[in-house]
């Protein structure tokens, strides 16, 4: 029987490289040699491709190949581009079609459209260094709406890349001013104290339309805040699943993360962040391309099923090229 060629892409042109190579590994390693002939897809910093470790064309490192697994977090990899790539290349792949991926990248345009979906989400306002204010400004115009503290976010990065904290107006133009100098844009967001939780999705798995696996119960390291791009290189993030959140909380997260997946229109599978309070949960974000490298929640949640990565794979690879 003739084995099935699975290209994977890992690298990439974003801050989330590391981890990238870290997922990509992971698919690698999982798939089954007997069934498929894996090759890896290297993209460089500066988005150049590579096969063998030799720069190639994206047509030639496409060619001969049945099905793709993304493996590039943000950057090219979520923002359309690898997506449009493989499309023209005629490709199959799994994961988001190149439109949801940016949509969800971009948390300003993602949130216009989730608010419009009635997803619950903390208040938010952005700003972008065209904006005619000074951070003073826009800080006092955030202030207006709603009180600290402020998480102040770039609005196209993931792995927490860039994240600042403002826990009183004071500190917010300073915050503000750095993710506008490193970013050009940011996202001012209402700080909701709470339990962290992490949740991942998948189509037409276990015989669900949308399948929610159960959520993880993310536990910061002591003395953070927040979830910090460290933590993830760190692997310093414990993911508790099965958590101990009511069967009520349980269902909140899986709706919500359901709700998100769907506005969005995102395919295959999904993983989004959310915060419960004692009265209700909020929709941080969503990733199209959940991580697999070590520390990461996808696989504890899998594996809290009875499932696993190599599982989880065949499956994408299935929804991808049928």
């Amino acid at each position: 029987m003739a084995r099935t060629s699975v290209g994977v892409l890992r690298g990439g042109t974003s801050n989330e490289y590391d981890l990238s190579l870290k997922t990509g590994a992971a698919m690698l390693a999982a798939l089954p040699q007997d069934r498929y002939d894996t090759r890896d897809i290297f993209i460089d910093k500066r988005g150049y491709w590579h096969l063998r470790g030799t720069p190639v064309d994206a047509s030639r490192a496409l060619s001969q190949i049945d099905v793709v697994l993304n493996a590039l977090h943000g950057g090219v990899g979520e923002d359309g581009t690898v997506q449009r790539i493989l499309e023209l290349a005629g490709v199959p792949y799994a994961g988001a079609r190149g439109q949801a991926a940016a949509l969800s990248l971009n948390k300003v345009r993602g949130r216009e459209v989730l608010r419009r979906a009635g997803v619950r989400m903390p208040q938010a306002l952005s700003f972008t260094v065209e904006n005619a204010l000074t951070t003073g400004e826009m800080a006092q115009l955030a202030f207006s709406q709603f009180g600290p503290p402020y998480v102040v976010k770039p609005v196209q990065e993931g792995s927490s890349t860039g994240i600042r904290m403002a826990t009183t107006l004071l500190e917010l133009p300073d915050a503000i001013g750095d993710v506008l100098e490193a970013f050009g844009a940011a996202l001012v967001e209402q700080y909701i104290r709470g339990q962290e939780a992490s949740i991942g999705v998948i189509e037409d798995f276990r015989g669900e339309e949308l399948y929610a696996l159960p959520p993880a119960h993310v536990i910061l390291p002591e003395g953070s805040c927040f979830i910090e791009p460290g933590h993830y290189q760190e692997g310093s993030l414990r993911h508790n699943v099965p958590s101990n959140f009511t069967h009520a909380q349980k269902r909140a997260i899986a709706d919500l993360a359901r709700a998100a997946h769907r506005a969005l229109g995102l395919s295959h599978f999904s993983r989004a962040d959310v915060i419960l309070t004692p009265r209700t949960v909020y929709f941080l974000e969503v990733d199209a391309v959940p991580g697999l490298y070590p520390g990461a929640s996808f696989q504890p949640m899998l594996e809290s099923v009875g499932s696993s990565v190599p599982e989880f794979l065949e499956h994408a690879i299935k929804l991808a090229m049928r």
